[in-house]
């Protein structure tokens, strides 16, 4: 085995028998659980050579088992055996499927969907994890395969030139099944060339020194922005990635801030909800104990970028040291592995005051201050790829228009799993997002989901911004979580504004305190976004659908709408 630094393109195997080769002990990944509230974290770390003969031992197990090409879905905890998992995986040319174990609660429906479209050779669980993946498959009548409990595995003392079959890059090394909610999962292909540019485009996009960063992520691994921001790139630059699961983030997100302390250099993402909820639940005492200006880079993406929300992240942790400019907005998607552009630099986030008028008509139309205008948030440069906004007819359009955004790049996945049908690019080659957007000043700023943009009396309304404007105007609304959309109205002459917002735990709003609620949701709606509502419905909290990765689920939520699905209180 030669010591030279894989080629660009090389596969992320190769990258890790490098770092195993040249820095065997030196630390790689960690895992930091905390098994009770008052625990501050027990540490669990592996070097480059242990995480690389864990890798061995699941790629020798699979090799007995399955054959190259057949897929491993992964059904089990957060941690370094989802690490060593993964990587295992594309050590045996097997397709990786990165999921979760049943117990997460709310998403059997989603597990067994999925495992049933990607039809798995074998479940690659861990020993606490085993029994109830068994019984799981058994109560949704899936094909029995075998389940391998990782973390079981005996380890070998491999030599590094004992890999003989190499995947190509265009091997499919993984299937990321999008995070929508619908029975109907969605596959993208991700090949092992596409996970690697993608890798590198987000170590050059954050300005990573591989000799001074460490990642700190709780995203779910299954989820694409954690896949790539704890696994592939630290692999890539070999640089060290520290884990922990997301529900440790969730009942105490204290944690997350106080391990962005711990190291020199460290880079974390979240959606743009996680930086809210570290405002409200993270007790002021805490602050005394945290050293934020070790953070290089806070990523925000995922879900709208709010301005609002990084002004009171940075209002809260600054007395703890936190630069502003380490606030980076970012715009992904799975189908593009999943960097496209990111706002990262010597500088705070940039905003761009609008016409909001102007911007339901497609215009970028800059203002002089922020009274009555839409406020966006830039998700700066493309990483690496061509970003383009086209109209209808797939025409490019120039700068300050609002249209699709579509991309060009070696990290655009090679479509959906059994879905050729399905058209993944347009003619031209350019990805279609599905999403909307415009280039202002080379920057891109997201407007919203072109299947979730209101239409009436032929205007487009962004669902975020009106959501905004309910959470703004009633106190009785739970902060993101809420759903607007549009339902047909009675005499089918177009749409209407309705909106389901989940009340905030504790509040229980009796039927007057509802209605209250409506008519002055009604009138600020109307005198923001010129719109008739057509109702606002108080639901229970958990009562509005989201997806596996925590966003807002509004088409499912307009579906449930529609077939009467919500309890209102």
């Amino acid at each position: 085995m030669t010591s030279a630094r894989p080629d660009a393109d090389a596969p992320l195997p190769d990258h890790l028998r490098y770092w195993a080769l040249r820095r065997p002990q030196q630390r790689a990944f960690s895992h930091v659980h905390f098994p009770n509230a008052a625990s501050e974290g027990l540490h669990r770390t592996l070097g480059w050579r242990a995480l690389d003969a864990r890798a061995r031992a699941v790629a020798d197990r699979l090799v007995a088992l399955v054959a190259p090409g057949d897929r491993a879905a992964l059904v089990m905890p957060q941690g370094l055996d989802y690490a060593a998992a993964f990587l295992g995986c594309l050590y045996a040319r097997v397709i990786a499927v990165p999921l979760f174990g049943p117990q997460l609660p709310g998403h059997e429906s989603r597990l067994a969907a999925v495992l049933a479209d990607c039809e798995p050779a074998c479940l690659l669980s861990d020993s606490t994890t085993a029994i109830a993946v068994e019984a799981f498959v058994l109560d949704h009548d899936l094909p029995v395969v075998p389940v391998v409990p990782v973390d079981q595995l005996a380890l070998q003392r491999f030599a590094f030139d004992e890999v003989e079959d190499v995947p190509a890059p265009d091997d499919i090394a993984y299937l990321q099944y999008t995070s929508g909610s619908t029975s109907e999962p969605a596959g993208v292909m991700i090949s092992h060339a596409n996970v690697v540019a993608n890798a590198r485009q987000a170590i050059d996009a954050f300005g990573v020194d591989p000799g001074a960063t460490t990642t700190v992520g709780w995203l779910p691994l299954f989820h694409d922005m954690g896949l790539v921001l704890s696994i592939a790139a630290p692999v890539v630059g070999g640089f060290p990635s520290v884990l922990m699961d997301p529900v440790a983030f969730l009942e105490e997100p204290a944690r997350w801030l106080r391990l962005l302390s711990a190291y020199d250099g460290t880079i974390g993402a979240a959606p743009n909800f996680a930086y809210d909820y570290c405002v409200a639940r993270t007790d002021p005492a805490v602050l005394d104990e945290l050293r934020l200006d070790r953070v290089r880079v806070l990523i925000n993406g995922s879900e709208p970028v709010r301005q609002g929300t990084i002004d009171r992240f940075h209002a809260t942790f600054a007395p703890a040291g936190l630069n502003p400019a380490t606030h980076a907005p970012a715009y992904g998607l799975a189908e593009a592995t999943v960097f496209v552009t990111a706002d990262a630099g010597a500088t705070p986030p940039t905003t761009v005051v609008c016409d909001a008028g102007a911007l339901a008509e497609g215009r970028v139309e800059v203002l002089p201050d922020a009274e009555d205008a839409a406020v966006l948030v830039s998700c700066g440069v493309p990483a690496g790829q061509e970003v383009e906004i086209v109209d209808a007819d797939g025409e490019r359009l120039p700068e300050d228009c609002v249209g699709e955004i579509r991309l060009r790049g070696p990290n655009i996945g090679r479509g959906y799993w059994k879905r050729a049908d399905r058209a993944f690019c347009d003619p031209q080659g350019r990805l279609r997002t599905g999403d909307l957007g415009a280039v202002h000043d080379g920057r891109l700023l997201v407007t919203g989901r072109l299947k979730d943009v209101i239409i009436v009396d032929g205007r487009n309304h962004y669902p975020q911004d009106i959501e905004r404007t309910v959470e703004i105007s009633v106190d009785v609304v739970r902060q993101g979580r809420l759903a607007a959309f549009g339902v047909p109205r009675a005499d089918s002459t177009g749409e209407q504004l309705v909106v389901v917002a989940e009340h905030r735990r504790g509040a229980e709003p009796t039927a007057d305190a509802a209605r209250q609620a409506e008519r002055t949701v009604r009138a600020a709606v109307s005198a923001r976004h010129g719109l008739r509502l057509g109702g606002l419905l108080i639901v229970p909290p958990g009562s509005v659908p989201r997806t596996s990765s925590g966003k807002v689920a509004r088409t499912a939520a307009r579906a449930r709408y529609l077939d009467g699905g919500f309890d209102p209180r």
